[in-house]
């Protein structure tokens, strides 16, 4: 199967005219988007918390987590993001792709939109 890379841009969520163009990996299967320590740095975002990850040989690591902002095309939106460290690969995860309102078709590696459902009570509603 094929990789899917992206040129994305990433800000901070309070600050969301300024961003930094990044070429990021999509990894439907991970969870959280992964962008270098540096460059939330410099765009002013900072951790609020730990997470722990288990890589494929086994080892525990720890990375910091923030929040930040992601533009592609037409779509914006917020997402939890991992503070990569040297070695890490620059992702894009589900987490991410869908506050972006998009999925990955496996197939054809290629973003398309994310169907969007909203529930919503019917007592006191018309629908039109």
């Amino acid at each position: 199967m094929g990789l899917t890379v992206l040129e994305i841009e990433v800000g901070n969520p309070a600050s969301p005219d300024v961003t930094e163009k990044l070429e990021f990996l999509i990894d439907s299967g991970a969870v959280y988007s992964v962008v270098p320590t540096p460059t939330l740095e410099r765009l002013g975002i900072k951790p609020f918390a730990e997470q722990q990850f288990r890589l494929a040989d086994g080892i525990k690591i720890v990375r910091k987590k923030g929040g930040a902002l992601f533009k592609y095309e037409d779509g914006i939106g917020v997402a939890d993001v991992i503070f990569g460290q040297e070695g890490d690969s620059v992702l894009l995860g589900a987490f991410t792709l869908e506050s972006l309102g998009l999925v990955l078709d496996p197939l054809r590696r290629e973003l398309k939109p994310l169907p969007m459902i909203l529930a919503r009570s019917a007592a006191g509603t018309e629908v039109v």
